[in-house]
This record gives structure tokens, C-alpha cells and sequence, in this order.
């Protein structure tokens, strides 16, 4: 391994992951972050023999690749501040889930001579990287820049993903993340407005819904300023949105109004086009789906219009997106998301049991409207870029399912585990 000295400004859940993964290959890495933090990270990285430095010129002064582990929406302050620090040569790369903000932080604030080579880890801070998706995204850089990125990255076990570029990367993540969440945001939104946890509910009960409820707890776990930064400071994300808001919507009125010619020639059109004959499935396994209820009443099972899905492959259909092309930077949630809708529409007794459902189901309406309300809402909340209401919404949602969050956790990353083996 060639010598290398690692820094990372930003040490908070993923920077701290990726620290300590640099420091047990055998990497040189110092770090630094918030001041009032630097007593508790050394005591935590110190006997890892990571060096915690009092600020990111520091860092800066020491790093031969400097990593920038920050917000998206707090990049274009911490490079203004650090950036001209960087020596020359250096290969400068930041660890943001959308690359459009960063990569205009970069071009302003750092200096001519570094290099720019961008990451992107495609899991969260509950995994160690070893076998773990990561996208390597050059920008300024040549031939022998960029195999020492890739270079570091094998050291750490990554499964490297090659993108051409921020904006290739920016769209793949909009379908892949920000949609993604929007639809397990919309439920877990739902769920609250209604009053009830979905677990308690008969519609709710059997494998996909399994999947939903567990993804959903999965999200809201985390950190509302992930997400919002993911949708709101990503442009092509504002389009697929808005997207999946008139496909739920356009569902819903036929829906309501019983339309069932139309409704189901629109089902079926979008259903060829995404799960045509030529993409390879992810075929999840149903046991293995069955088997992860938080309810434990199985028998109780009603039909359910799954309206989230049904609207998602609708509005694949109409960007003209193939969902199968992005799984190169597929995320847990997204994965399952993919391999749910999936499993329902290449089901013909289960598709045509939703298509029932959603059309004729008068004790199911009141849910579904309930969703059709919480699109609407997460969809205007990102398409005007209001970061404040969306950290909002998300903690009002997050303290409603309260300590499930974690148990939900908990067993969506042993599903996840199960039904990718």
C-alpha cells in the first residue's frame, strides 16, 4: 500500500465509519470536527491511532486525499472555510449524497492545483464498508488520480461503483433515494395522521406490507437532514418527485371515481414497460418476507390497493426510467422498494387483488386517502425547497412511532441480510 495520510473533515456517524476502516488497513488518518466534540472523539479514536485535530486547516496542512463528511447543506460553508488550505496535489473528495452543491463548493473554494475525484457510500452508518457499495465519481482528475482512488477504496473491501460524473450520479440517486424515501415517508405519515400503527392494522399484514412497514421504521430511524438533503438540494430529485405526486394523484382520482377501464390499462402499460421480459428480476424470497411481521396475526389479512407502488412504477413509466439500470447504485431501501413492486406486479392473483382492492374497497379509502395526502404534502414541502418544514415533518413522524424505531431498525437490516443472501 502506498503511503497515503487520510483526512477527513467531519467526523460525525459516516466520517468516524470511514476513519476507523482507513485506520485498520493501515492508513495514516487525522480528522477533525465541531469543537465542542473533540474531547469525546479523541478518547473514542485516539487509541485507533487516529490523530483529532482542532480544525480542517489542520487536516488540510496533513492530507494527501482530504474527504469533506459533512451536510449537503452545510458543504458550500465548511470548504468557503477550509478549502485554500489544501496542498497542492491533493485529492479532494466529499462523502454528500448529492454531488451538484459539493462539486459548486469545490470549484470555488479549493485551489487549482488539487485534484477532485468525489465519493459516495451507498449505505449508511449501520454497516462497516467492507462489501459495501461505493460510487467513485471523477471530476478533476487524471488516469494516475483516479487508480489511487480506486486503490483506496479496494484496500477497504468497497464494491466500487464507476460513474462518469456528478450529474449521471445526481439522477441515478433522485430515483434510487429521494422517491425512494418520499414513498416511505408518504406511509409513515399516513400511518400517524390515521392514528394507528400499521402493524395493528389486518390491511397490513403478509409479506410486502412486511417489507413497507419495516423500510418505513428503517428511514425514520435515522437523521431527518440525510433525507433533506437528499430531495431538496438535488435537482433532478424536485422533478421525479413532482412526478410521483401526479401518478399517485392521476391513480387516485380513477380510483375514487371506480374508472376501471382506464385505470387498469394505465397499471398494465407501465407494468410491461418496467418489468419487461429482458430485465434481469430480483425475485424476493416470500418465506423470507412472511417471516419479519410485527403483528404475528397472519390469518387476519386483508386486500390492500398497495396505491405506493402501483404510483411508483407508474411514474417509472412515465420518466421513462428503468429502475433495473440503477440498482448500480442501489441502496437497501431502494432494493426492496424495487423487489416489492416487483413481486406484486409479477403477481398476477396479487396484482389483480390490488387493482380490486383499490377500485371497489370502501373499508381501505380512508387509508388511501390519508397517503394521497401525505404525497402531496412531502412533494410541495421539496418542490419549494423548504429544508426547515421537512426536518419537521420527518420528527413528527419519527416521535410518533417513538421506540418501534428501533426494533423496525433492528429487523430491517436482518431482512435486508436474509433477502439478499
Amino acid at each position: 500500500m502506498s503511503a497515503m495520510n487520510i483526512g477527513i473533515i467531519g467526523l460525525g456517524d459516516m466520517g468516524r465509519l470511514y476513519a476507523k476502516a482507513f485506520a485498520k488497513v493501515g492508513y495514516t488518518v487525522c480528522g477533525c470536527d465541531l469543537p465542542a466534540n473533540k474531547a469525546k472523539l479523541m478518547e473514542e479514536l485516539k487509541p485507533l491511532g487516529i490523530t483529532v485535530y482542532d480544525d480542517g486547516h489542520q487536516v488540510s496542512a496533513k492530507a494527501d486525499l482530504l474527504i469533506y463528511s459533512v451536510e449537503a447543506e452545510m458543504i458550500g460553508k465548511v470548504v468557503a472555510q477550509y478549502g485554500a488550505s489544501a496542498k497542492p496535489g491533493t485529492i479532494v473528495a466529499g462523502q454528500t449524497s448529492v454531488k451538484h452543491p459539493e462539486i459548486e463548493a469545490f470549484e470555488k473554494y479549493l485551489p487549482a492545483d488539487v485534484f477532485i475525484v468525489t465519493i459516495h457510500a451507498l449505505h449508511g452508518p449501520g454497516f462497516e464498508p467492507d462489501k459495501q457499495k461505493m460510487a467513485i465519481i471523477p471530476h478533476r482528475s487524471n488516469a494516475k488520480v483516479y487508480q489511487r482512488m480506486m486503490d483506496v477504496f479496494t484496500a477497504l473491501g468497497s464494491d466500487i461503483v464507476e460513474i462518469a460524473d456528478y450529474h449521471e450520479h445526481d439522477k441515478i440517486v433522485a430515483d434510487t433515494q429521494a422517491v425512494t424515501h418520499v414513498g416511505f415517508e408518504s406511509m409513515g405519515t399516513a400511518w400517524k395522521e390515521a392514528g394507528f400503527f400499521p402493524w395493528e392494522n389486518a390491511s397490513y399484514i403478509g409479506g410486502i406490507d412486511n417489507v413497507k412497514i419495516l423500510t418505513t421504521l428503517r428511514i425514520f430511524s435515522y437523521k431527518a437532514h440525510v433525507y433533506a438533503g437528499l430531495a431538496i438540494l438535488n435537482p433532478y430529485a424536485r422533478q421525479q418527485v413532482k412526478r410521483y405526486a401526479v401518478s399517485e394523484s392521476e391513480l387516485f382520482k380513477l380510483m375514487i371515481k371506480e374508472e376501471e377501464k382506464d385505470f387498469r390499462e394505465r397499471i398494465y402499460k407501465a407494468r410491461d414497460f418496467v418489468f419487461h421480459e429482458s430485465r434481469k428480476p430480483i425475485l424476493l424470497n416470500d418465506a423470507v418476507m412472511r417471516e419479519f411481521s410485527l403483528s404475528g396475526k397472519a390469518e387476519l389479512r386483508k386486500p390492500n390497493s398497495h396505491l405506493s407502488l402501483l404510483s411508483m412504477v407508474d411514474a417509472w413509466y412515465h420518466l421513462g426510467v428503468n429502475p433495473y439500470d440503477n440498482l448500480i447504485c442501489q441502496t437497501p431501501p431502494f432494493r426492496l422498494r424495487l423487489g416489492i413492486a416487483e413481486y406484486l406486479f409479477k403477481n398476477e392473483e396479487l396484482l389483480e387483488e390490488s387493482i380490486e382492492a383499490a377500485l371497489y374497497d370502501k373499508t381501505i379509502r380512508g387509508d388511501d386517502l390519508e397517503f394521497h395526502s401525505a404525497v402531496r404534502e412531502w412533494s410541495s414541502i421539496i418542490i419549494y425547497g423548504d429544508m426547515k418544514g421537512y426536518k419537521e415533518h420527518f420528527n413528527q413522524v419519527k416521535n410518533f412511532f417513538g421506540d418501534r424505531l428501533e426494533q423496525g431498525k433492528q429487523q430491517s437490516a436482518e431482512l435486508i441480510r436474509r433477502l439478499m443472501e
